[in-house]
């Protein structure tokens, strides 16, 4: 007997659309579809389509699988891989009493300061943090923990609107920029210092069954505090040494501290200078989409279908074992406006066509993307993890992207 499973999303996004293939072709899965922006794909791969004027309404997406259920039978897993969407599937789960993440877990996960107090709970490594709600208490913060601080949104994505101030000066003006209240607060916290990576875990039934590593070259928030550099992202074949065993042992602690059953996370943690790491954040969400990719790829599986049949079976099929190293290169150029052309494509295919697993090109006449991600992606595959680097170098170096407004820089 097939059972239906409901996927909300705001967009059928080339990436949101890897996963919902995905549960399309589990056994026995009536897929059902609740879309603020369909896509002629989603609507072909759903038996019963509901669209929606706003995906992160409680209301709206409650109403919209209440339908769903009407026409096709009671909904047994309510799904969704977006950030700024957990708490509202676990909202609605509740009102229909559909199994998955609870409102609590969701909450942890995506209110940053709640997640930080949770871990430091578990006597987990954290940065110091203090949610604040007026300018008055992040000065006080500021006295008591010393500058750098970073400031963001409790519950932001991606380093989106996440600011580094070194001074005095910069903490004045963010504050005033951000201007922090009782409505709106803002979460500071001391600035992490030292090499970034990331963690990420498949987990069924409270079980953590496989882990992958890895490594930010460099830093998201120097990406995006610095017009010219340009991020790498890079799963090393063989993460051996002692921060990636303490690194491990923290995030499979943050797990189980935030009470997760079923499902992938994306662990941030920083390579301290004095040999200790720190978690930055973890989320209860597949990583983003270049990296969910390359996770499968250094471990040769499929991991759309793994993160689906954690979510829907509650299953996981085998160990993982990692045979190769993938790299990602988020390609930007110097410049503003809109994008006007990229040069150096032929010289770069040269070097890459052999080892290249995707690339995506600027779109000439879009404007600048403002992200560390850039205006291109070229994911790259290889036995040795020194050579992925190298392939990496030469996408970076030799791809030039070109825009109709000067650098501000």
């Amino acid at each position: 007997m097939s059972r239906a499973i409901a996927f909300v999303a705001p967009s059928a996004t080339y990436d949101v659309m890897r996963f919902v293939r995905a549960v399309s072709r589990l056994e026995g899965v009536r897929l059902l579809g609740v879309f603020q922006k369909p896509s002629a794909e989603a609507a072909s791969l759903c038996q019963g389509l509901a669209v929606v004027d706003d995906a992160l309404d409680v209301d709206d997406v409650t109403q919209a699988v209440t339908l769903l259920q009407r026409r096709h039978g009671r909904v047994e897993r309510l799904l969704g891989i977006n950030e700024v969407i957990q708490g509202q599937l676990a909202a609605v789960r509740e009102r229909l009493g559909i199994a998955g993440t609870p409102v609590k877990t969701a909450r942890l996960f995506r209110d940053k300061a709640a997640m930080k107090d949770a871990l430091r709970a578990a006597r987990l490594p954290v940065a110091r943090h203090a949610l604040v709600h007026s300018t008055a208490e992040a000065l006080r913060f500021a006295k008591d923990v010393g500058l750098p601080l970073v400031l963001k949104p409790p519950a932001g994505v991606g380093a989106k609107s996440t600011f580094r101030v070194r001074t005095e000066a910069e903490l004045a003006d963010t504050l005033a920029a951000m201007r922090p209240s009782a409505q709106a607060p803002v979460l500071a916290e001391e600035l992490l210092q030292g090499t970034e990576h990331s963690f990420e875990t498949i987990t069924v039934a409270g079980r953590v069954r496989a882990t992958s590593f890895a490594d930010y070259h460099p830093g998201c928030l120097e990406v995006l505090e610095t017009p010219w550099m340009q991020w790498a992202c890079v799963l090393p074949r063989a993460p051996v040494g002692p921060h990636y065993e303490a690194a491990e042992k923290a995030g499979l602690a943050a797990i189980r501290a935030l009470g997760l059953d079923d499902g992938m996370t994306h662990m941030e943690w920083f390579a301290r200078p004095d040999g200790s790491i720190a978690i930055g954040e973890i989320a209860q969400r597949p990583p983003g989409p270049q990296l969910c990719q390359m996770v499968g790829l250094v471990n040769d599986v499929d991991i759309y279908r793994a993160w689906a049949r954690a979510v829907v079976d509650r299953a996981f099929d085998g160990g993982w074992s990692r045979h190769f190293a993938a790299g990602c290169a988020y390609v930007r150029g110097v410049g503003e406006g809109r994008i006007t052309g990229i040069s150096g494509v032929n010289e770069a295919w040269q070097v890459l066509a052999r080892h290249l697993v995707e690339a995506r090109l600027p779109v000439v006449g879009r404007p600048k993307n403002p992200s560390y991600e850039g205006d291109g992606v070229v994911v790259v595959k290889h036995e040795d993890t020194r050579a992925v680097l190298r392939l990496l170098g030469v996408a970076m170096k030799t791809l030039r992207i070109h825009y109709d407004g000067a650098s501000r820089g």
